[in-house]
């Protein structure tokens, strides 16, 4: 039966999406199940870095997916103690599109959903919920059990359902927690038009905690950085000390921080950092954040899970295409994703030690010498413009294009 059925990919997210269609266009029958009616989760990331930008390069998108309202930032800056620093730079970097491009995740996943569905290979099943694995006989998975019941047979199942996994957890695949000190409150601020969005810079850190303002337009999209399980002690202060708190730490938010009128305008996101110690076994793979789940420090999780999918089809596309068994490659896309994965969550754990947790506890008293080093010397902010631009272990897209299953 698993011969004849398609790869089950359980969640629409970036990881979930890029794999659907890479594998689509290798004439692979491909079965991508969201839980959800829509993709509108504000929560959702929305930094699509130079890494990413050049995978859709890589298969002719590039400029149909920029032609998407985006803002594009080539220079990063915070705003530390009252002050202005640049701290990175991504103008130099040889892709195609040497920036990141602020877009809304859902106006990026129904972009790929719309693409997708261009192959007659390509199912997207909308408000469809996986709840648990299917096994044959010898214990190998061959596909997953539905909410309503259902049971659907697949080929392959991977898993990009998300840092809750369920799929991981009925897997009973070992997680490693490395832990996390923070939660993120989201929240929307609008926008003056009047406002130049660049006056209020896209990180604010000061005595008082860290805001994060991403621009989506006619309004910011914002993120308060608080104590890991704070979130009741915020809300028992009231919205008003909420309010006061966040203008205290980026003023230029005073204009529209009266749109947040209670805790239903607030959003709880529960940070995690772990991995998976193993991302597969017979029948399952699991990507994205059900292998990783990333700290929000960077905002690198969309493009590390893209390029986990990217992976997975540059390695799995043609042999699945022929028929061929996966089971023996999966563990090859661990191997080819582990450093990269590995090496940017010690990056952020640095930054956990080093600068969130200081701020948490309110000791940030003085700028750090990196900082003043890169504000000061422009040359040196390339350095982390390439890490946050193209990360480590960098993939092409290499999975095949099979225009007879178009």
């Amino acid at each position: 039966m698993t011969g004849t059925a398609p790869v089950v990919i359980v969640g629409g997210g970036p990881a979930g999406m890029v794999a659907g269609l890479l594998l689509a266009r290798a004439g692979v029958a491909v079965t991508v199940l969201e839980k959800h009616a829509d993709f509108f989760r504000d929560f959702r990331g929305d930094t699509v870095h130079p890494s990413t930008l050049d995978l859709f390069d890589d298969i002719g998108l590039l400029g149909a997916l920029l032609a998407l309202p985006h803002a594009a930032i080539d220079t990063m800056m915070l705003d530390l103690l009252g002050r202005r620093y640049t701290i990175a730079t991504l103008k130099h970097l040889p892709v195609a599109a040497p920036f990141i491009a602020m877009m809304p995740q859902w106006d990026l996943l129904d972009f790929i959903a719309r693409e997708g569905r261009k192959y007659r290979t390509f199912d997207l099943r909308m408000s469809t919920e996986a709840t648990g694995l299917r096994h044959d006989p010898a214990g190998r998975v061959d596909g997953v059990t539905l909410a309503n019941g259902d049971m659907l047979p697949a080929r392959l199942v991977i898993a990009a359902d998300g840092r809750r996994s369920v799929l991981r957890d009925a897997a009973r695949l070992p997680l490693d927690d490395l832990g996390a000190p923070m939660d993120v409150l989201w929240f929307r601020v609008p926008m003056p038009a009047d406002l130049d969005m660049t006056e209020v810079p896209l990180a604010t850190i000061d005595r008082g905690g860290m805001v994060v303002a991403i621009p989506r337009g006619d309004y910011w999209q914002c993120a308060q950085i608080i104590e890991k399980g704070g979130f009741a002690a915020v809300k028992a202060r009231g919205i008003v000390a909420f309010r006061e708190t966040i203008v205290s730490i980026a003023p230029g938010l005073a204009a529209g921080i009266d749109a947040i009128r209670s805790f239903d305008d607030v959003k709880l996101l529960s940070v995690a950092l772990d991995r998976l110690t193993r991302w597969w076994q017979p029948g399952l793979l699991a990507i994205g954040d059900a292998a990783h789940a990333m700290s929000p420090v960077g905002g690198v999780g969309i493009n590390l899970a893209v390029q986990d999918a990217v992976a997975a089809a540059n390695i799995l596309a043609a042999p699945l295409a022929a028929g061929a068994d996966p089971d023996p490659l999966l563990a090859q896309v661990q191997d080819r994703r582990w450093k990269p994965t590995t090496r940017m969550q010690a990056l952020q754990r640095f930054a956990h030690q080093r600068v969130v947790e200081p701020m948490l506890r309110g000791e940030i008293d003085h700028v750090p010498l990196a900082i003043r080093l890169l504000d000061h010397i422009p040359l040196l902010r390339r350095i982390p413009g390439r890490m946050l631009g193209l990360g480590f272990g960098r993939q092409h897209v290499q999975s095949p294009l099979a225009k007879d299953f178009s």
